[in-house]
């Protein structure tokens, strides 16, 4: 498997950022890790390695960035006003600098694919509703899509409130938007075991908005044995992905 390690200064966040290459064509995947984790977490937990057949065949190019969620959403004492504008601004490292890297140092221009575990469940849908020009697919794996979990109640500042997808969705008007999810894929999925209580919530709350606004979504509860850990998002992944390849998204 091609592999790329690559460190790039970020202005951004005026700060070099840190993140992994996987493979060498296909169609481009977006990892984002779990709380606090790392650019390497998905090499560390075995999803890289579930994916490989798909890497080594050309299938997908896997790329995973690094997280500043410990300085903002994570970061104790500070409000929330400063955790979303610091999220912000890793938005637009995201999207404004790490994508177009990415599309120039691959030659792929297409639209993306997005996907992460628990905090990177979060990601991964906050990314791709906020930016249907990047994102046209989205594989969310026990994520919580309600910012309040971080910031209380204090939905009623912008900077906060368009962080939190249960939310902005609900009361999304922009057909823009609306046509560009309609035609994307849709993937939100959860156990129903240990400690995915809130993941299941948050996951059903998405469900009724996305059905609400006639967004197609496959919405995917595994079993009671299901827990909120990396050995079933590992299954998750590849299965997820596995069926990309049999709706034609990949391939």
């Amino acid at each position: 498997m091609q592999v790329e390690y690559r460190e790039e200064f970020s202005d951004r966040l005026n700060r070099p950022m840190a993140f992994k290459v996987y493979g060498h064509a296909g169609k481009i995947l977006m990892i984002f890790p779990t709380s606090g984790g790392r650019f390497y977490e998905a090499e560390d937990f075995g999803i890289i390695d579930a994916l490989s057949l798909f890497i080594n065949t050309g299938l997908i190019r896997v790329v995973t960035p690094d997280s500043i969620d410990a300085e903002s959403w994570l970061k104790d004492g500070k409000t929330a006003v400063d955790k979303a504008r610091l999220h912000n601004a890793y938005d637009a490292y995201i999207v404004d600098e790490l994508c177009p890297w990415v599309r120039q140092h691959t030659g792929n221009h297409d639209r993306f694919m997005v996907s992460g575990c628990s905090m990177g469940g979060y990601h991964s849908a906050n990314f791709f509703f906020r930016h249907p020009d990047v994102f046209d697919t989205l594989i969310a794996l026990s994520g919580i899509y309600d910012a309040r979990i971080h910031v209380g109640e204090a939905l009623h500042e912008p900077d906060v409130y368009f962080n939190s997808p249960v939310d902005y969705l609900k009361n999304l008007t922009d057909e823009h938007y609306l046509e560009a999810y309609r035609n994307s894929t849709i993937i939100l999925a959860c156990g129903q075991g240990a400690f995915e209580a809130d993941s299941l919530n948050d996951t059903r709350h998405l469900e009724w908005v996305l059905h609400e606004k006639n967004i197609p979504a496959w919405i995917d509860f595994w079993g009671e044995d299901v827990h909120h850990d990396w050995v079933w998002w590992r299954k998750m992944m590849l299965y997820y992905v596995g069926k990309l390849e049999e709706f034609g998204v990949i391939g």
